[in-house]
């Protein structure tokens, strides 16, 4: 297991800033309004030849009500908890405040090893900060600047020690790994179809509007309460990701901010978060698009449905709060004719009923997933596409657009994830649409692919000619050209 170092701090002390820095990506949102970080952000970082886990905290208020800063304090302090060492960050600038001591206090009674830094350093107007920060009694502090990378070597020559005395303890623990899976290092099962593994786990976003359940959800997956929620509309900012076993199938889970309608989002943080979230929708294999079970196909879940489909994901529909639901039979009528009529673009999506409160159908959700990334990498032989071409022309053929029909050649299947395929043919920019969808509603039909996006691309044979429009030279030119007349070479 690799080292785990929390960032602690009061809020707008440069935490993300910092995570930011050492993943070497911008994961974590950052802005100068204060408490913009909520949930518990972690990924690998490295300085120089040190890897470890680094965890992105929401910033230590003095708050241990119910409230939102209270739970987002809790959660901060079980990750020092579980962390290996604490880089606990002050603001040097500022100084030493009463709220720096006070958590100075908890993370010495509370955290294994702690590492002090005191960011925003550069220059001389941090230097009195740093000499105050020898007052919180947690050794020499490490003078840093997140944002243009200074005091790095230091941290790196305080961490250095901590991750090598943890390695040699595992290494004296270690044990051979097993696995009952034939995979190869790309992650590829002898079939061909790729098999997550916990190197490469099966990437899912949970979308839906603010207050559909994301959170409750994931955190129901976890089996513990990683991720913050509560009643209020828009807690998620960040897109986290969290890799899990679910039920034996390695994931890696993004809960998303939820998505308002364009017009209704207008602050820079929330357009960060949304910017965040359309991320995380195309870096996933599946798409869990949750929708309320009160309000279900509201105008922006159909929007999001939509886009999983354009950007090419495997996409399933699931209803959150089915436990709340009075009629269940009539209400989940509606809700499958609602998906046939309003999404007809991933005509039979899974749809799964649940309660991310209780448990209930969680269990359907993850068959559901692991089917539709099954369908999503499907393969089709192009024997087989071929024979059944021929059978959809000949029950209903193309048309005839100035008496010239419309020949279907030949069919191939092009790539997977998701299934896209090639059809020969004459006069491919004349083919109505409309056939295309029946060729389309064909494949999902006759070769079990309910849901998934499925491309079709139209080609020409004259398409790849290098010739194709050129004037044929004249016989007479021709002759003027070679130089002899009569033409013979």
């Amino acid at each position: 297991m690799s080292f785990r170092l929390a960032i602690v701090g009061r809020p707008n002390v440069g935490k993300s800033t910092l995570f930011n820095r050492l993943v070497g990506r911008r994961l974590a949102l950052v802005d100068d309004q204060p408490g913009v970080t909520r949930d518990l952000r972690e990924s690998e970082g490295r300085i120089g030849p040190l890897r470890f886990t680094v965890l992105d905290t929401a910033g230590l208020e003095d708050a241990t009500d119910e409230s939102l800063p209270g739970r987002m304090r809790r959660l901060t302090e079980r990750a020092v908890a579980e962390a290996d060492a604490c880089l606990f960050l002050i603001d040097a600038r500022a100084g030493v405040t009463a709220t720096d001591e006070v958590f100075a206090d908890i993370l010495r009674r509370r955290a294994g090893e702690v590492i002090l830094a005191a960011n925003k350093a550069e220059g001389q107007a941090g230097a009195a900060g740093i000499a105050e920060a020898w007052g919180l009694g947690l050794g020499e502090p490490v003078a840093l600047s997140a944002e243009h990378g200074e005091g790095l070597a230091d941290l790196a020559a305080a961490l250095a020690p901590l991750i090598e005395t943890k390695a040699e303890t595992e290494a004296a623990t270690a044990e051979a790994p097993e696995t009952d899976v034939d995979v190869d290092e790309a992650g590829e099962s002898p079939e061909g179809a790729r098999v997550p593994t916990p190197a490469r786990p099966l990437q899912i976003a949970v979308v839906g509007r603010p207050n559909a359940g994301k959170s409750t959800l994931v955190n129901r997956i976890l089996g513990e309460e990683r991720l913050l929620t509560g009643p209020e509309a828009g807690i998620t900012r960040d897109a986290i990701s969290v890799a899990t076993d679910w039920d034996g199938l390695p994931v890696r889970i993004f809960d998303t901010a939820g998505m308002r309608k364009k017009s209704r989002v207008t602050g820079k943080l929330e357009k960060l978060s949304v910017a965040d979230a359309l991320r995380a929708v195309r870096f996933a294999e599946v798409v869990v698009v949750l929708l309320d079970a009160a309000t279900p196909f509201e105008t922006q879940d159909l929007r999001i449905a939509d886009l999983a489909e354009r950007e090419g994901r495997a996409v399933v529909v699931a209803v959150n709060k089915w436990d709340a639901e009075p009629e269940k039979q009539a209400k989940l009528k509606a809700l499958r004719a609602g998906v046939e009529r309003l999404l007809p673009q991933l005509r039979g999506v899974p749809l799964v009923t649940l309660s991310a409160r209780t448990g209930q159908g969680v269990d359907r959700l993850r068959a559901a997933i692991e089917t539709a990334q099954n369908v999503w990498n499907r393969r089709v032989p192009t024997a087989q596409l071929n024979r059944w071409l021929a059978d959809m022309v000949a029950a209903h053929p193309p048309p005839a657009p100035g008496g010239h029909r419309i020949r279907l050649r030949y069919m191939t299947q092009a790539k997977t994830r998701p299934p896209g395929f090639v059809v020969m043919c004459s006069h491919p920019d004349k083919l109505p649409e409309a056939y295309t969808r029946y060729l389309v509603n064909g494949l999902r039909a006759d070769f079990d692919m309910p849901g998934t996006p499925i491309r079709l691309w139209l080609r020409s044979r004259s398409e790849k000619n290098p010739y194709k429009g050129r004037k044929t030279p004249q016989p007479s030119r021709l002759r003027k050209h070679l130089g002899r007349p009569g033409g013979g070479a």
